[in-house]
């Protein structure tokens, strides 16, 4: 049955109580409903997370779950799809009170309807894309709120920005990352979307990749009459889910970007210099990123051709602005767990040695990922450690993930980290089997079945002298918490 529950648009000074609040999509929509003057508590597990900082930095500190949290005064309840009506005490005591209850992705459709609202999907990418619009908004003169999947360290380390003006003004613009995981991204009603990539991803809600297309198709054909599709022409699921769009609906605009971009924003790669790349678009010419990676440079592709539209939207020409948003680009220094430089130190034998942690836990993120990595620190030796996320991704795509390492010098394969949505006896593969297959493509490869294990693997191998110019790279991968094993190496060596 329909929800019919939906937050006015004025909140200031509703009570609203998060059910999850320590996810990273809630995190950011507290941020959004607080800086609009909502009054805010929330529940989660005691476990530390990341969003931890930043609830308190809004006073905020989430509360055990109970149905005591649940008092007369609340006028919403907003939770994760993680929590489910008839087992959480939080939603249970809601019900009893008849208090009004809306999942997260139900409570961002309803902020999307009343702002000009633009969406960002694709199964890779959306984060940092999401990221590096909000970077470019921040320095423009548009009325603009911005809310990313993670921590963007150019939004001082939040996962929103908002316009200085925004509440001054009638009109403003709302652009948000979208999941596609179960059509969650159906309840937004965008104006304009960016399309990064389309493959088989989710294979537990999306058996095949025709079923994750499809899903795409019906979310793009949500646009209002000649609303705009901005999609990734360099990707072939993006193209073909476009065009499969457009037939259906015919008055959409498409814009197409990337290197293989006709009649659209065209994009060329050019040389890595200084700890910068540098790449040219049609509509700015030169421009650079601090960040590594071919894919980045699309996504900021994708970024101006969105800001490009939003500022022709307010009757602005991006010519003007090509200096902010050249400094802008240059200002994105990535988002939590997305190329994040985690620590720099020293080997034993005073090589240096660079850590970053990366969320990439799909094979095509993994490959191009390390491959920026390779051409970004061409004279580093790269060690990689991965963990692999569900067993229904690991078995669906096993050969994929054990080719996806081939810029890496020497990788660790960890256990899965599996997902409480899925049986995992309907999936037969385990890390084990993943680095047996991984092991066939790059022979310099290993198990480690512990985090600790792991760390030791790769302190040994720190104890060697690299044999490169510029020492050691030390990558942690996937959606899991094998980020932990960067610490724990790190916290050793300052011993």
């Amino acid at each position: 049955m329909e929800n019919k529950v939906s937050l006015p648009k004025d909140v200031s000074g509703l009570h609203i109580h998060f059910v999850g609040i320590k996810g990273t999509g809630m995190a950011a929509l507290v941020e959004i409903l607080h800086a609009r003057g909502a009054y805010i508590t929330g529940s989660d597990v005691s476990e530390r997370f990341y969003t931890d900082e930043i609830l308190e930095k809004l006073n905020l500190k989430a509360l055990p779950f109970s149905e005591e949290n649940i008092t007369e005064n609340i006028d919403y309840v907003i939770h994760s799809s993680a929590y489910k009506a008839d087992t959480n005490p939080d939603l249970i005591a809601a019900k009893k009170k008849n208090i009004p209850t809306l999942l997260y992705t139900e409570a961002l459709g309803d902020l999307s309807r009343m702002a000009y609202s633009c969406a960002v999907c694709g199964v890779h990418g959306k984060t940092t894309t999401t990221g590096l619009v909000g970077t470019l908004l921040k320095k423009l003169p548009l009325n603009a709120q911005v809310l990313a999947g993670s921590v963007i360290s150019s939004f001082n380390s939040s996962c929103t920005m908002t316009s200085k003006d925004f509440d001054k003004s009638e009109k403003h613009y709302f652009v948000a990352e979208t999941c596609e995981y179960q059509r969650h991204f159906m309840s937004f009603s965008p104006e304009k979307i960016i399309l990064t990539s389309v493959e088989s991803d989710h294979q537990d809600y999306y058996p095949t990749y025709e079923d994750i297309r499809d899903a795409f198709v019906d979310f793009i054909c949500k646009l209002p009459e000649n609303g705009t599709l901005i999609y990734c022409a360099d990707d072939k699921g993006a193209v073909e889910t476009a065009f499969i769009a457009k037939k259906k609906r015919p008055d959409i605009k498409l814009i197409p970007y990337g290197s293989l971009a006709d009649n659209g924003i065209t994009l060329s790669f050019g040389r890595i210099e200084k700890g910068k790349q540098y790449f040219s678009t049609s509509i700015l010419g030169e421009c650079a990123l601090s960040v590594p990676g071919e894919h980045l440079v699309r996504n900021a592709t994708a970024a101006i051709a969105l800001v490009n539209e939003l500022l022709r939207e307010d009757g602005k020409d991006i010519s003007e602005y090509a200096k902010e948003i050249k400094t802008a680009l240059l200002d994105f220094a990535g988002g939590k767990r997305r190329s994040e430089i985690v620590g720099k130190t020293k080997t034993p034998s005073g090589e240096e040695l660079i850590v970053i942690d990366d969320y990439g836990h799909h094979p095509t993120a993994i490959k191009t990922t390390l491959a920026g990595y390779r051409a970004f620190y061409r004279k580093h030796k790269m060690i990689v450690d991965f963990m692999s996320h569900t067993y229904t991704r690991t078995a669906a795509l096993l050969e994929d993930f054990a080719q996806a390492f081939p810029d890496a010098d020497l990788v660790i394969i960890n256990k899965i980290y599996g997902s409480a949505r899925e049986n995992k006896e309907n999936a037969p593969v385990t890390g084990e089997i993943l680095y047996e297959h991984t092991k066939k493509y790059n022979p310099n490869s290993f198990y480690a079945d512990d985090f600790d294990s792991a760390a030791k693997l790769i302190l040994s191998e720190l104890n060697k002298p690299s044999g490169t110019k510029d020492g050691y790279l030390l990558v942690t991968m996937g959606a899991g918490d094998n980020w932990k094993v960067g610490k724990k190496v790190l916290e050793e060596l300052a011993k």
